[in-house]
């Protein structure tokens, strides 16, 4: 429970803000359409009978309103959105009753706070993003170039694709078979834009290897990379993308990134569904991703070395102890006849704990 005395609901879009307040003490409300200046909405909390409580749900619109009213001595909370309680018999929507609602549920203390980042954080959360970007645009800029040449039964049979003999390929045979010109210009145009989207997904990996080394999160990066499929580009979006490790345990890290079964149980019945996908879609992707790679033999390779002779002995202890629990993992869903897409989520859950585990020890 909140121990001001008013506490206020803000409704933030780009261009408008609607604020609902309520004295504790009188029961008064108090509503009002404002501009997205800070300025303008430090003003009108300004009138109101203090001290205030703020709260508004997260969003696109970030947290700059957040750090704007904190550093002006206003406390104020960002509300997870699914979190928010909402009556079900509830079909009516509008700015001002959302805004009253905030209020309502903040009086209450019925918040669920987002953890807010760093602007450090934030920054590093904006270039890994932008990278997950740039690799879904590359996947969609190859499938568009790879099927124009399938229906033009064109085929790549050379073993691995988009490598340099692939490239080599495209441009001395799959290009000049292509009949009529309309078609030769759609393949240039859609070769192009693979070229140009590998090479923006080139800088941003440049500029993230350069701030994994010499940044607030090295030292995680580095104990994150004694797992295998953690290289210096997962761990350092695991890293920014999860940002205060202790907030969790070896457990509920996993319900964060969404790695846990659904459930539907009531009285003796118990069911299982699928996992939530809830939290962090991104982080939940590096993990499955990294997952995969403990479906192999574990072997220490020379890439794994060099990212261990970063890190003091007992945090190799530890990844070497977790590479060989998950490759474990991995051996018993197989003799299960597991598919292997349910394993690798399986595995992935565990794994997340095993970072936590990493993440969380002391250089």
């Amino acid at each position: 429970m909140w121990s001001e005395r008013t506490s206020v609901g803000l409704d933030v879009h780009a261009r408008s803000v609607v604020a609902a307040a309520i004295d504790a003490v009188t029961g008064e409300v108090v509503q009002a359409r404002l501009s997205p200046s800070s300025e303008q909405v430090r003003g009108w909390l300004a009138g109101l009978s203090g001290p205030v409580a703020v709260v508004y749900e997260a969003g696109p619109t970030g947290f700059g309103l957040y750090r704007d009213l904190t550093a002006a001595g206003i406390g104020c909370q960002v509300a997870a959105p699914s979190k928010l309680q909402r009556p079900a018999g509830d079909r009516v929507k509008t700015d001002a009753r959302d805004a009253l609602h905030l209020a309502r549920l903040l009086l209450l203390g019925q918040i669920t706070p987002v953890a807010i980042p760093s602007v450090e954080q934030e920054s590093a959360r904006d270039l890994v993003r932008a990278r997950e970007d740039a690799r879904g645009d590359l996947m969609r800029a190859r499938h568009r170039l790879s099927k124009l040449l399938l229906r033009h039964s064109i085929v790549y049979d050379g073993g691995e694709t988009w490598n340099g003999t692939h490239d080599l390929w495209l441009r001395r045979q799959a290009g000049p078979r292509l009949a009529g010109q309309a078609t030769r210009a759609a393949f240039e145009s859609d070769y192009e834009a693979v070229l140009a989207v590998k090479a923006r997904r080139d800088r941003l990996d440049a500029a993230i290897e350069q701030m994994a080394a010499d940044s607030e999160f090295t030292p995680v990066v580095r104990r994150l990379g004694c797992l295998r499929g953690v290289s210096t580009l997962t761990g350092f979006a695991l890293a920014v993308e999860i940002g205060d490790w202790r907030r969790f345990t070896g457990n509920s890290i996993g319900t964060f990134v969404g790695l846990t079964p659904s459930e539907f149980s009531s009285g003796t019945s118990r069911v299982l569904g699928p996992i939530t996908k809830t939290g962090n879609g991104h982080a939940r992707r590096l993990l499955v991703e990294a997952a995969w790679h403990h479906r192999t033999r574990y072997l220490v390779g020379q890439p794994l070395r060099r990212r261990w002779d970063l890190v003091g002995p007992a945090v190799r202890a530890r990844g070497d102890a977790g590479n060989r629990r998950l490759h474990a993992r991995w051996v018993v869903f197989t003799e299960r006849r597991k598919k292997p897409t349910v394993a690798a989520v399986a595995v992935a859950r565990e794994l997340a704990g095993w970072c936590w585990s990493l993440a969380t020890m002391d250089d």
